[in-house]
């Protein structure tokens, strides 16, 4: 009895033929087998939860600085009064007096809380990438686990502050003026030029980012030069998809219900989006030949 033999498909054809498209396939086959779809919506939501404790640090600090600045909070208080009626305008001024009394305790409280999200949040994201990478998820034991993912927090939030900070520079305005002061005349020309150099720094600090997160936070270490590759295509991809979704706020912003409801929308879609895009990367990494 004969086994009959079917033809390859046009599909198949292809891969064969090009390296780099029967990679892209091994690895989003790889990123459904780990499940990265899911990882990836779980961790949007423990993104979108450690916003709030990020938000009472800042709301601290800034009831911090107002109680320092008492001509300041008056200010304040003149405004708010004489944007709404009398009755309203001292509701909110007593509350928002109220709130700044109460900075310390809750910049205390939103520190715990960020510590114990951002835990949560950096284990979530090792589980993910370990499962990809096939590496075991818990190989520390619990407290040396919780304080290797406290120190990946710190880390990875100390290495994002500082790209972008340093995206945040070379922006066209400050480059502007730091023009003005050396007393160099505004040309159309630089115009162009800042915004290349803007362009520039932005994809080198999503390039830094993502690249730090596929190599560094594993538990086990991983090939770095594919890695480096993989934050590459990851930070193409999510230059790409700023510029998409720039776009889209323009359109939907428009409307009344576009206003209410985009920027949840888009802030949901934008994170989950980039961690779709960062495992699937990481899974390209993983299925690269010689991968470690």
């Amino acid at each position: 009895m004969t086994v009959e033999q079917t033809e390859p498909g046009s599909l198949d054809r292809l891969r064969a033929r090009h390296g780099w498209l029967d990679h892209l396939i091994r690895a989003f086959l790889h990123f459904r087998a780990c499940n990265g779809n899911l990882f990836a919506a779980g961790l949007t939501y423990y993104t979108l939860i450690a916003l709030f404790p990020l938000l009472m640090i800042a709301f601290a600090v800034g009831g911090f600085a107002l109680s320092r600045r008492p001509e300041l909070v008056d200010a304040i208080d003149d405004r708010t009064r004489s944007w709404v009626s009398p009755e309203l305008g001292q509701q909110l001024v007593t509350l928002m007096n109220s709130a700044i009394s109460a900075h310390t305790s809750v910049g205390v409280i939103g520190l715990v809380f960020a510590a114990w999200m951002g835990q949560t949040w950096m284990y979530r994201l090792r589980e993910a990438l370990c499962r990809i990478w096939g590496h075991q998820a818990d190989s520390l034991g619990f407290a040396r686990t919780i304080a290797s993912d406290l120190a990946a927090v710190l880390g990875t939030f100390a290495v994002v502050v500082s790209t972008m900070t340093l995206a945040a520079l070379a922006h066209a305005e400050p480059l502007k003026m730091v023009l003005n002061l050396l007393g160099i005349p505004e040309l159309s020309a630089f115009h162009w030029a800042f915004r290349t150099i803007s362009v520039v720094i932005s994809f080198l600090v999503s390039w830094v980012v993502f690249s730090w997160v596929i190599v560094r936070l594993p538990r086990e270490s991983v090939g770095v030069a594919t890695s480096m590759r993989a934050g590459l295509m990851a930070a193409a991809g999510f230059e790409l998809f700023k510029l998409v979704g720039s776009l889209y706020l323009r359109v939907v912003l428009r409307s009344v219900a576009g206003a209410t409801f985009g920027p949840l929308l888009g802030l949901l879609v934008f994170a989950y989006v980039t961690w779709v895009l960062v495992l699937y990367c990481t899974a390209w990494a993983a299925t690269a030949p010689g991968a470690a």
